[in-house]
C-alpha cells in the first residue's frame, strides 16, 4: 500500500465534483499553445496525476500508448471505468520517487504533469525532477502546468515559480523548450485571478 504524500490533500472528498469539472473541458482548450509538441507518431506517454483520465483518454484515441499515474483511488478506478482502453494502463503510484513507475525500466516520449507540480514541497520537487528527466526518451518532451493563486479549500499547494522549475529542470539536464503564463479557463477561477505556468522541457542537445 502507498503512503499518500501530502499533496493528494482534498481530492477524495472532492473526486465526483472534479469529474464533472475536468471532463467538460476539452483536452485541446488545456493544451492550447502546446499541442504542437505531442508526438505525431504513435508513441509512449506518461500521464502523471491522470485525475479523471481525460488527458490520457485523448492520447489513447491518437494511436498512443499510455500509463496512467493517479493515487487517489477515488479517482483513479472511476477514471478506468470512464475511459475504458486497452491502450491505458492504470497505475498506483506517485511523485517525488514513482517508485512502480521506475522499476519499469521503460522510456517515455510525453511525460504530463498537468496541475501536479505545485502539489509538491520544495524537497519533493528536488527529488522528482532528476527522476522525472530519467524517464525520458532521447529526445522526448516533459510538459507541465503550475497553478499561481489561491489554494482552493481541502487543498495543499505551494507557491512554485516558473523560474525555480526551470532552474531544477536544468540542473537535471532538461532544456526549457517553451513557457507560458495565462489566465484560468475556468470562469470561477478567473474570478479569483489565478493564473496558470505552461513549460515544456527536452533532454539537452535532444531535437
Amino acid at each position: 500500500m502507498i503512503n499518500k504524500i501530502r499533496g493528494t490533500t482534498g481530492y477524495t472528498e472532492q473526486a465526483e465534483q472534479l469529474f464533472e469539472r475536468y471532463e467538460n473541458i476539452p483536452f485541446e482548450e488545456v493544451h492550447i499553445g502546446f499541442l504542437d509538441l505531442m508526438p505525431t507518431s504513435p508513441g509512449l506517454v506518461l500521464d502523471i496525476g491522470s485525475g479523471t483520465g481525460r488527458d490520457a483518454a485523448y492520447f489513447a484515441d491518437k494511436g498512443h500508448r499510455v500509463v496512467a499515474v493517479e493515487p487517489t483511488d477515488e479517482l483513479r478506478i472511476p477514471a478506468a471505468q470512464l475511459h475504458p482502453s486497452p491502450a491505458i494502463e492504470w497505475i498506483n503510484d506517485q511523485l517525488p520517487t514513482l517508485d512502480h513507475v521506475a522499476t519499469r525500466g521503460e522510456r517515455f516520449d510525453l511525460i504530463m504533469l498537468t496541475a501536479v507540480w505545485m502539489h509538491l514541497d520544495d524537497q519533493e520537487r528536488q527529488r522528482a525532477m532528476p527522476i522525472l528527466a530519467s524517464l525520458l526518451q532521447p529526445g522526448g518532451v516533459m510538459i507541465m502546468s503550475l497553478r499561481h493563486g489561491p489554494t482552493p479549500p481541502g487543498r495543499q499547494m505551494f507557491d512554485v515559480s516558473a523560474k525555480e522549475t526551470i532552474r531544477l529542470a536544468e540542473a537535471a539536464g532538461l532544456s526549457v523548450i517553451k513557457n507560458t503564463k495565462s489566465e484560468s479557463t475556468q470562469s470561477a477561477n478567473r474570478k479569483k485571478s489565478v493564473m496558470w505556468s505552461k513549460l515544456a522541457f527536452r533532454i539537452d542537445g535532444k531535437k
